[in-house]
């Protein structure tokens, strides 16, 4: 936003500072969660998050639904902001891990590190929110100083095989 006062309230679009900024963002909702883990039981979760995910989801019962929930919404921003659903990724390979001062960060594995590292290198910022019946994820991605952010991530995957699950 411009802070010259004869330009209050025009919005800009971003400067160089911003170039390859990539946004993903998903809405979750918890009820869709629970209805997952009741019908499909451990095969749901084992499936769509890694162990650490469970564990941390599971270490407050009340709560892990609503956990589980916004680790999807974060693994589907991941995909958006980072090109990867024609990657075949399986969702494992997105992992949102907790930090000792509560802040949550992406961790990519197999497939989806693999793509990612076909572009430039990436700093990345996580949020992540549940409050009632929703849980929402918002990621942003620059690249690092240096890094060419004009680099695109070929859609196409190098090699052709089934994914395990279709990302979205």
């Amino acid at each position: 936003m411009s802070t010259d006062p004869s330009h209050a309230g025009q919005l800009q679009a971003a400067g160089p500072a911003f170039a390859g900024l990539r946004v993903g963002i998903d809405t979750v909702e918890i009820a869709d969660v629970e209805a997952s883990l009741r019908h499909f039981g451990p095969r749901y979760a084992e499936r769509i998050y890694t162990r650490a995910e469970r564990r941390y989801a599971e270490s407050a019962p009340a709560m892990t639904a609503a956990r589980l929930a916004a680790r999807f919404a974060a693994k589907e921003a991941a995909i958006k902001a980072l090109n990867l659903s024609e990657a075949g990724v399986s969702w494992c390979d997105i992992e949102v891990l907790r930090s000792a001062d509560g802040a949550c960060h992406l961790v990519l594995h197999g497939r989806a590190a693999a793509w990612a590292a076909r572009g430039p290198a990436l700093q990345t910022a996580l949020s992540l929110s549940h409050d009632g019946t929703h849980a929402v994820a918002v990621l942003a991605c620059l690249p690092l100083p240096g890094a060419h952010p004009a680099t695109p991530i070929d859609p196409t995957p190098s090699t052709a095989s089934d994914p395990k699950g279709s990302p979205t």
